[in-house]
This record gives structure tokens, C-alpha cells and sequence, in this order.
């Protein structure tokens, strides 16, 4: 089924909020006339009160002192629902409100001698959009999806640990007819209790989220009242990898996602996580290969949250754990939308989709020309070992990998993506574009009609502007200055090397990247400067650099930038170890104990301290830089790590151009070519000198100069106005109602 896009409802987005000024606070001071006495007050506490999405809120009502609850009277849009709260055990006053509307719904508390509070709850979709803008077209839903919006009510099933050790993982699990195989656990709150895990099942935002927490089958559960082995604490884990997709997928739970073979000696550290209490929470669109755009991932994982805390409960804190694509997810996420997550445990590390972009941008240029030796001029050899001291690695294959595994799948336009509905560029210049750069147009814009392709025209529309480019870039100029490459070589290279035009296929011209888009990348946190990266605690696990597009350089790429951001990386510990990328296997477990430590010597400073002061002052002594055996004992403590960047972490194509070490440039300010700049005494003949300045005849990257378009990473921001048109680039939401999200995270945490 084809999903239709119609304005809907999206005209009611928010719109409250701006118009009326009404709908901006869960929390409002008494209507003057309405009594006496102080007013009750109103907490919406599974999201934001503007943010809710399938209906239904989590509410609680602080009755004044001295009023009797009894007499309470709580109305939803004119309706009494009074006898809808319960009393928790702390004597809180909360409710699962269903059957809101779409939009605007009132909600309103009082007794007699009290004022009336009242609170604006804006209700949007289960199938979004909230804030993400425009949505992408999905070719079709699951085949049990029940509308043409992917919608399916939530599925219960039960899994379950085998105590015999042959049978690692989890197993279906029936309570009518139980196995007589089921191990025990004991959470780190010391309940013990069968290992069986309820999984829940459903769809939200178009797309699958799952939700798995220990469940004792005989007993209820409500959010006001949960089972007693949760811990209200919730781990979300991650796929990897880079892509868009235009139908449903599967909410990832493994912890290397493809990245790394599955070894069936291995738990999963969900399962892990699920006996020592926590819940895990999992959405398709937090997959990065079948979703990396930001906006999105964002959107799904907050909606996602909201259902978590309205059927289960409120949280203490969230721990993102994932590799490759997981790791981008969890740290682009942190620093564009603070306060998903609490804590971050990030392995196969990368900072952000589009850093690493460009440098698989380069080796697919650079690719090009070194495995085409027609292309290269009369007298000019390449041995393989100069490809590498050019694209900044020992050897080709990291730019093999690269290109192959990842830059081509994820940037290709054409395929089959949407059946006969793809784009083709002369078949159907209009279709559907696969790439991930075209499904996220409302973040870079579309392209200026003065520079439509003939496809354009034809379709009567701009693609997606393109934020990589290479203009200016002196290919290979440090392995030229070091004597590892030869002047022709370096001339005839940075004379063929060309560019990517806007189907990403070779041209003779360098890129000129899309102004627009490089600012909105920076702005929409794709580009992950870390500005707002302190306020999140990371463990990074990091292991040799395995040559197979994986650098351990990013995730020192993280640290550089947080050094420059802040002037310090104090939030960010690396555990390094012998296993390339991840270091040691048991950190994996470890990392979430440590995480929780830190996190709950977080959770009890009640200070009005800023987050980001609070997570370094309350880092536990025995959280820092280490390096281990490989079996999950240390070695040797921060130093170590110090020691093996220079062996761990190589460099990229635009290092050896000259750039900087934190890898977040997308462009450079030009300066005109000069004969004395950066070559010394390297002996170039004339009519080399002469190609070179016929080749850099609009200049050569000043890497001294401020990059032109990098800015800070704006902090929750919306891609769609109150009618349901796109913002290119987003504009900030409105400021967040009073206690939002009071259920997401205990108190200490605040952003």
C-alpha cells in the first residue's frame, strides 16, 4: 500500500503553542476567578505536554494542601476523569489518560475553595510526524499493518533464559506450557526470580519499536504500580551502518549489528541487561541502516520513551549501548535532542554519519583514479603502498571497505528502493530517490532552479543540495612533502581526481558543496561539533584500528572535538584493549555497570549546578581512561590511552591534505595557489608548476582559516511549521512546558 501524504492534522502541530500562548506550559498557574484557595497543580509526566503522540498522556494532579482528593474534580475536555487516578505508593495522584484528540485537548484540575489549573495536552499521530517534518513516502507497510500509516496495535509475547549453557540466548516461552529449562536471576535491585522476559511489540512513527523488560506472567502491571524486579531503568540499543529505507523494519537488539560476527560464546548485552532489572527499548528507526537521519531517529526514540513510560513506568535514567552506526546514533541524538538519553556506551565509534561521509567521499574518488592506472599519465607508476600514504591508512583496503560496504549503498540514488516508483535519470527523473542525502531534504534544502540538471527540469524540482565537496584539496600533499610520493604523482593525481556531481558519479570538476546545506548539516547536528556533547557521560570502548573502514581515529575524533568545544574531554573515557574496535569483550558488560554507577552518583546531587558539571564531579574515582588484558582485566590506567592514539589512530585523506586532526571540516576558505606555499624545496618542472595552477586556478584550501558554515549544533529543533510545510534546515521548538518529561529521568537531570 502507498502511504498518502496529505496536511492532516499536521496543521495542528503545535499550533496552540505559538497562536494562543496557551498550550505551552504542563504546568499553569490558577484561573483568577476560579476559587479562593491555591490552585492544584498538573504534571504531565510521559513527555512533553506539546509532544504526545497515540492518544494517551501520563498525568499527575498535586492536590493543595488541606484539599481532599475525594473532592477533586480533574475534567479532559469537558469530561470528568476523576475516577481515572490512583493513589501510587508514595500517595501520588496519577493517571493513564486515553482517547485524547488529535491536537488540542484541555485538561483541567480543582476542588472546592481551589483555583483551577488547566493544561494544554497537543496530541499528534501515533504515525507521526511530531517534529521530523515532511515524512519520507513509504512504499508499502508490514503486511499486518491496518491503515496505509503502518499502524498495528501492540503484540505481547514471552521469551524466556535457558539455565543449560548450550542454549545461550532468549527462547520463546509459553506460560500455559512452560519449558523446564528456566534459569533465575537476580537484578541488581536483589530480586530474584525466573528469567522470563515479556516482549512488547508495536509500531509507531510508520516503522517497529519493541519494548522487553522481566515479567512475572501471573502478576499486573501498571505504570503507577510496577513489577518490583524493574529497576526503572532503561538500556536502548542500536543497529549500524547508514541508510534510508521506504518501508518498515526490525527494531534492533544485537550488540554489533552485522558490524562484528555473531559469536554464539557471547551473550548479548541486552540479555545481560534484562536480569540485572533494566528495560530495553529498541525502535527500526534507530537502526542507522535503515534510518540515519537525526531528525528521525530522534522523533522515534521519543515517541518510544512516551509509550515506555505511560505502560510501564517512570524512569530513573536511559543508557544507549551500540557499535558502528549505534555509536552515531546515540552520539548525534545526545547532542541535537539533550535528554533522550542519560548515559552513552558507544563501541565501533564514529561521531556522526557525515564526518565520516566525506572521508568515504575521498576514497571513492581516490579509488576511481588509483584502480584506473589508463588514467594515469605517461611515466607516472602508483605502488599499492602509496594509495595508503595518500588516503592516511597502511593499506587500500580501508578504502575498499569503505566505499564498497558503506559510501555506495548509502549515497546511490537509483535502485529499487520504491519499486517502479524509483528515481532513474532518464526513466523517471521524478521518482523516488534511494540516497540518504535526498531523504533528508528537509535538513540540506533543495537545490537553486540556476543549477537543475537536465533530470531536474524534467522532473520540475531541485534534489537535495549536497553538503561534501573537495574544492581546493590537495590530494596526497603531505606524503609529497615527506617524500613518500612523487611531484608527478601528486600532480597528475590532484589533476585527475575530479569530483562527485549530484547523482554521485565521477566528474571532471571538483564538488563546490551547497552552502545551505553545510550550514544546516552543522545546525542540525549531522555534523556532530559536540557543543552540546558534555552533557552526556560516554564510555568508549576502542580496540586496534582493523583496516576495514572502522578507524579507531573517530573515536578520538569525539574526544578532539569535545577538547575544542570545551576545553576539556572530561565526560568522555576511552577503555582501550587488544580486540580491534571494541578492545575487550567484557567491557561490554562491565561498561554498563560502570555506566550505572555513574549515573546513580549523578542522579543524587539535587544541586542547581549545570548537567555537565554534575557528570564530572560525580564521576565515580574508578571510571577512567584503561586498558585491559582483552579478558576484562585491566592492565594499565589513563596513559595508556595517550600512548596508542598514534598507533590506534591513522589519519584520512583530508590529514594528508593538511587538514586538522577532528575531522568535522566540510569545506575550507580558498587562497589563491602560490609557488612559495607548502613545497619547499620539492622539485617540480615547469610544466608541472603550470598544471598545478591550472588545477587549483580558483585556489587551494587555507585550513587556517575558520571552516565557512560550521556553527553550533541547535538543540531540539522542528522541520515542519503549524500547516504542516517543511523548514528547511528546522527552527527551534518552543520553549518545553513546565516538568516535561517529569517520568523520563529522576530529577538531578536536567538539560
Amino acid at each position: 500500500m502507498h502511504h498518502n501524504h496529505k496536511g492532516r492534522l499536521t496543521a495542528l502541530l503545535l499550533a496552540a503553542l505559538i497562536a494562543s500562548g496557551c498550550g505551552s506550559r504542563s504546568e499553569l498557574p490558577a484561573d483568577a476567578g476560579a476559587g479562593g484557595g491555591p490552585s492544584p497543580t498538573i504534571k504531565v509526566l510521559s513527555n512533553r505536554a506539546d509532544l504526545l503522540s497515540g492518544d494517551d498522556a501520563l498525568v499527575e494532579v498535586v492536590w493543595p494542601e488541606g484539599v481532599e482528593p475525594a473532592r477533586g474534580l480533574v475534567q479532559l475536555n469537558g469530561r470528568e476523569v476523576s475516577e481515572r487516578f490512583v493513589r501510587d505508593a508514595q500517595g501520588r495522584y496519577l493517571a493513564l489518560l486515553t482517547g485524547l484528540r488529535l491536537g488540542e485537548n484541555t485538561l483541567s484540575a480543582n476542588a472546592p475553595g481551589s483555583a483551577t489549573a488547566r493544561s494544554t495536552l497537543v496530541n499528534h499521530p501515533n504515525s507521526g510526524p511530531v517534529f521530523s517534518g515532511p515524512q519520507i513516502p513509504r512504499h508499502h507497510c508490514q503486511e499486518t499493518a491496518v491503515d496505509a500509516d503502518c499502524n498495528q496495535p501492540a503484540e505481547y509475547s514471552y521469551l524466556y533464559k535457558s539455565s543449560k549453557p548450550s542454549k545461550n540466548g532468549l527462547h520463546p516461552y509459553d506460560p500455559a506450557n512452560p519449558p523446564d529449562d528456566v534459569a533465575s536471576t537476580t537484578t541488581n535491585g536483589g530480586v530474584s526470580l525466573p528469567f522470563i522476559v515479556r516482549l512488547e511489540r508495536g509500531y509507531q512513527d510508520r516503522d517497529e519499536y519493541r519494548i522487553l523488560t522481566l515479567f512475572r506472567p501471573e502478576q499486573d502491571w501498571k505504570p503507577w504500580a510496577p513489577q518490583d524486579q524493574w529497576n526503572r531503568k532503561l538500556v536502548i540499543t542500536h543497529g549500524g551502518s547508514c541508510g534510508a529505507s521506504f518501508s518498515p523494519g526490525t527494531a534492533p537488539l544485537e550488540d554489533y549489528s552485522g558490524t562484528i560476527p555473531e559469536n554464539p560464546l557471547l551473550e548479548q548485552s541486552y540479555v545481560t541487561a534484562l536480569g540485572r532489572g533494566y528495560a530495553v527499548l529498541s525502535t527500526a528507526l534507530d537502526n542507522g541502516g535503515h534510518n540515519c537521519d537525526v531528525v528521525l531517529q530522534a522523533e522515534s526514540l521519543m515517541m518510544a520513551k512516551e509509550r515506555l513510560v505511560e505502560q510501564y513506568g517512570e524512569l530513573r535514567y536511559t543508557i544507549g549501548t551500540g557499535c558502528s552506526g549505534g555509536s552515531i546514533t546515540q552520539a548525534t541524538v545526545a547532542n541535537a535532542y539533550p535528554g533522550i538519553y542519560q548515559g552513552l556506551l558507544t563501541m565501533c565509534s564514529y561521531p556522526d554519519t557525515f564526518s565520516a561521509g566525506l572521508q568515504f567521499a575521498d576514497y571513492h574518488l581516490l579509488r576511481l583514479y588509483f584502480e584506473s592506472p589508463a588514467k594515469w599519465a605517461a611515466g607516472v607508476l602508483w605502488l599499492p603502498t602509496q594509495y595508503g600514504d595518500v588516503e592516511g591508512h597502511l593499506t587500500h583496503l580501508n578504502a575498499v571497505v569503505a566505499d564498497e560496504g558503506l559510501f555506495k549503498g548509502a549515497t546511490e540514488p537509483t535502485g529499487d528502493c520504491y519499486g517502479e516508483g524509483s528515481y532513474h535519470p532518464e526513466t523517471n527523473p521524478g521518482g523516488v530517490r534511494c540516497g540518504v542525502i535526498d531523504a533528508m531534504l528537509h535538513i540540506f534544502g533543495a537545490r537553486e532552479p540556476e543549477v537543475w540538471t537536465p533530470m531536474e527540469k524534467a522532473a520540475g524540482r531541485g534534489y537535495a543540495a549536497l553538503p561534501l565537496g573537495n574544492a581546493g584539496v590537495q590530494y596526497g600533499l603531505k606524503a609529497l612533502q615527506q617524500g613518500r610520493i612523487t611531484p608527478a604523482q601528486f600532480v597528475d593525481l590532484n589533476a585527475k581526481i575530479g569530483g562527485l556531481d549530484i547523482d554521485i558519479k565521477p566528474q571532471a570538476e571538483r564538488t563546490v558543496p551547497d552552502a545551505r546545506a553545510v550550514a544546516n548539516i552543522y545546525r542540525s547536528g549531522l555534523i556532530n561539533v559536540a557543543n552540546n556533547l558534555n552533557t552526556v557521560p560516554i564510555i568508549n570502548f576502542v580496540g586496534p584500528d582493523p583496516g576495514i573502514a572502522h578507524d579507531s581515529v573517530h573515536a578520538w575524533w569525539t574526544r578532539w572535538r569535545l577538547d575544542r568545544e570545551h576545553g576539556n574531554h572530561d565526560n568522555h573515557v576511552m577503555w582501550a584493549g587488544p580486540v580491534p574496535l571494541i578492545g575487550d569483550l567484557q567491557y561490554v558488560y562491565q561498561g554498563l555497570e560502570a555506566m550505572d554507577n555513574w549515573l546513580a552518583a549523578i542522579e543524587q546531587d539535587r544541586s542547581e549546578a549545570p548537567i555537565a558539571e554534575k557528570i564530572v564531579r560525580n564521576k565515580p574515582a574508578a571510571i577512567h581512561d584503561q586498558c585491559s588484558d582483552g579478558l576484562g582485566q585491566k592492565l594499565l590506567d589513563a596513559v595508556c590511552v595517550d600512548v596508542l592514539q598514534p598507533l590506534y589512530a591513522y589519519g584520512t585523506p583530508r590529514t594528508m591534505a593538511g587538514d586538522g586532526i577532528t575531522g568535522d571540516s566540510l569545506q575550507c576558505v580558498l587562497k589563491p595557489f602560490s609557488r612559495d606555499d607548502n613545497y619547499g624545496l620539492i622539485p617540480f618542472t615547469e610544466a608541472q608548476w603550470q598544471q598545478l595552477e591550472a588545477t587549483f586556478a580558483s585556489g587551494v584550501c587555507d585550513y587556517s582559516q575558520p571552516v565557512p558554515g560550521m556553527q553550533p549544533t541547535q538543540t531540539w529543533l522542528r522541520y515542519h511549521d503549524d500547516q504542516g510545510r517543511v523548514i528547511t534546515g528546522g527552527s527551534p521548538l518552543p520553549p518545553a512546558p513546565a516538568d516535561s518529561r517529569g517520568g523520563w529521568y529522576s530529577p538531578a537531570f536536567v538539560y
